[in-house]
């Protein structure tokens, strides 16, 4: 940025006391809360991440200097668009994980698949007998991975990924207004393609990129708040 571009100490000033009023209508919104979902305080909030990005900007063009914190997630949705009261949702999951121990992935889906030989059939998927579709579990990782997540639901992956050799990468979860029901098998083709960012009525991030930026006490406080 040019000299001649480059805001004003003032600007710098007005975008300070901007902050310190859009947290003195944060705290006044909280205090006066009718529920978990107040709206009311979800404005406050929105009003004063937008405030302290712009502060965090100029300070950081005027004087090279950034603020001590962050609100994760705060510019990665746009403003909620979709209906007040929401009659049907999407909730869109994904999490990510690495294989860190193939071996013990191995292990658990040949030990599924010998209590259960149909679950390796169908994980195989490619007309091998019994037998055959068994012995392709405990050598193929691809052949695993269909195995255990054919046996388990998602949620108790998650709680036991280690017993299974994985690691926990981000994870994202998304809960999306919707105006009608959808009819069974509408969307089963193209389970993400209508995902509408504007009409996510709030969602939750898990990511080591949070406890690098902040410790454990500023992470989950500043989750809460976002929440």
């Amino acid at each position: 940025m040019s000299d001649a571009a480059q805001p004003s100490a003032a600007e710098v000033r007005a975008a300070a006391e901007a902050v310190k009023a859009a947290l003195d209508r944060h705290l006044d919104a909280v205090e006066r809360r009718s529920g978990p979902d107040d709206p009311a305080v979800y404005a406050a909030f929105d009003e004063l991440a937008a405030a302290a990005e712009v502060y965090d900007e100029l300070l950081y063009d005027t004087y090279d200097e950034v603020t001590p914190f962050e609100i994760p997630g705060s510019d990665t949705l746009p403003a909620y668009a979709g209906p007040e009261e929401p009659s049907a949702l999407n909730v869109l999951i994904r999490r990510d994980y690495t294989v860190a121990e193939p071996q013990r992935l191995l292990h658990q889906a040949q030990r599924i698949a010998d209590l259960d030989p149909d679950a390796a059939d169908e994980a195989v998927g490619n007309g091998a007998g019994r037998a055959d579709a068994a012995g392709v579990v405990g050598t193929s990782v691809h052949a695993a991975l269909g195995v255990l997540f054919g046996e388990f639901e998602p949620d108790e992956i998650a709680s036991r990924h280690k017993e299974f050799g994985l690691e926990e990468g981000d994870s994202t979860l998304w809960v999306a207004a919707a105006d009608d029901p959808a009819e069974p098998g509408e969307w089963l083709s193209t389970p993400f393609d209508q995902a509408d960012p504007e009409r996510v009525v709030c969602r939750f991030d898990v990511s080591a990129v949070f406890d690098e930026e902040l410790g454990d006490d500023d992470l989950l406080e500043a989750l809460d708040k976002e929440r």
